[in-house]
């Protein structure tokens, strides 16, 4: 190799290392950009700063607001009506979101379960009738077991509907019959005696 060849080769590769060396800069991601740094005076608005006030009723993140929709775990209140609606909303809600697993019944037979999952408790023992509403919206919004969480699918309104819709399951399993309206009561006498 003669020194003129050695010397481009060494003047290729001096250059390469210099372009490689500002390659770093070729893709911004927003690095350079206009922009006001905080505190900063601007011109774009009339009050002349660049940070902006903050917007009445902002809650600062990781800061949650007093909601009468969150709940202790061991709180048995409910805060919404308990309506025709709210229940028809909970019935539509569970069956998307709860009887793959817990099964259309609450039994704990849903198809994911006929699949191999695991078993999860049936709604019906004693243990989960006497749970507070609390522990319901914990274990939905929260997850339990192998249950994850739902508090990103399901919002906070759509928890207790679902709860309600539970409540609702339950009580058919050990209903009787003097806990029915009187109107009721007389109706299912007329159904039976025509039976006979």
């Amino acid at each position: 190799m003669t020194n003129t060849s050695r010397f481009l080769v060494i003047a290729c590769a001096a250059a390469s290392m210099l372009f490689a060396s500002g390659c770093q800069y070729l893709k911004q991601d927003m690095a350079n950009q206009p922009k006001n740094l905080p505190l900063s005076p601007s011109d774009f608005f009339t009050d002349g700063r660049s940070e902006r006030p903050i917007l009445e009723n902002t809650v600062a993140h990781g800061s949650i607001a007093d909601d009468e929709l969150f709940v202790p775990k061991d709180s048995n209140n409910f805060p919404l009506k308990v309506d025709l609606l709210l229940l028809q909303r909970g019935e539509e809600r569970y069956r998307i979101f709860c009887s793959p697993c817990h099964g259309l019944q609450g039994d704990g037979n849903g198809l994911v379960v006929m699949r191999g999952m695991k078993h999860p408790p049936t709604y019906h023992q004693d243990r989960l009738r006497q749970a507070p509403n609390g522990y319901f919206y914990d274990n939905i919004t929260n997850g339990f077991g192998a249950m994850y969480g739902y508090s990103a699918q399901i919002p906070p309104a759509d928890r207790w509907a679902i709860i309600a819709y539970l409540r609702a399951l339950q009580l058919s399993r050990n209903a009787i019959v003097s806990d029915l309206p009187a109107e009721l009561q007389q109706r299912l006498s007329s159904a039976g005696a025509k039976k006979e």
